[in-house]
């Protein structure tokens, strides 16, 4: 950056460069998922040697880790913007479809399959925790909730004694576990469904994932 705060051609150039090779990675997972991520592919389709590429990326790990940080910041904004708006549980919810069946590669690179040999950085993990935290505000069990069942009651007395997943949320034990029954329920039913797993039974999986919104949110 300059003194008055403005990009260098260089600087634009860099990130322009970054920016395509980032595209490319996206069609490689696309082909043959994260594990076949190679950098060298990329350098060739883009004209380039391999050690001219690793001025802009050091490796594979902090390509992934690029557009990791990339995907779950896109999540987190959408499902911040969906809070703000006034969204409640199930608005978040249908958010949440929405921005996976819209980039079924971004989502999977997230949510699907650890890459092998692959850990992510911390500043991965609290973006994260942003998702689970609006989850968590909007779990919270509103006044006259009937008290739970023997069984609800003693997940919830687990979940309380086993919250270090929620961070230094004060969410009841309540808010854990409806949060932690929506997290894991949605995604269960989205990674089958962007998976193919649907295809050919017959029923639109948008119904079943609204039924489940509904079961989840009463």
């Amino acid at each position: 950056m300059t003194a008055a705060g403005k990009e260098t051609p260089r600087e634009r150039y860099r990130a322009q460069l970054r920016a395509e090779i980032k595209e490319r990675a996206w069609e490689q997972i696309a082909a043959a998922g994260a594990p076949g991520l190679s950098l060298n592919a990329i350098a060739k389709q883009m004209g380039m040697s391999g050690p001219a590429l690793y001025r802009y990326f050091a490796g594979r790990d902090e390509l992934i880790t690029e557009l990791i940080r990339d995907a779950y910041r896109s999540l987190a904004d959408t499902i911040r913007t969906a809070a703000a708006s006034g969204a409640d549980p199930a608005g978040l919810g249908r958010a949440l479809r929405v921005w996976a069946l819209a980039d079924p590669q971004r989502y999977f690179l997230v949510y699907g399959t650890p890459v092998p040999g692959y850990r992510a950085p911390d500043d991965i993990t609290a973006i994260a925790s942003e998702i689970m935290n609006v989850l968590l505000d909007a779990a919270q069990p509103t006044a006259g909730s009937a008290p739970p069942a023997a069984e609800v009651a003693r997940l919830e007395s687990h979940l309380a004694e086993h919250r270090e997943w929620a961070g230094d949320h004060p969410a009841s034990p309540a808010a854990l576990r409806r949060a932690l029954h929506f997290w894991t329920r949605l995604h269960g039913i989205l990674s089958l469904e962007l998976a193919g797993h649907f295809t050919g039974m017959g029923f639109d999986p948008a119904e079943l994932y609204e039924n489940e919104l509904r079961h989840l949110t009463q």
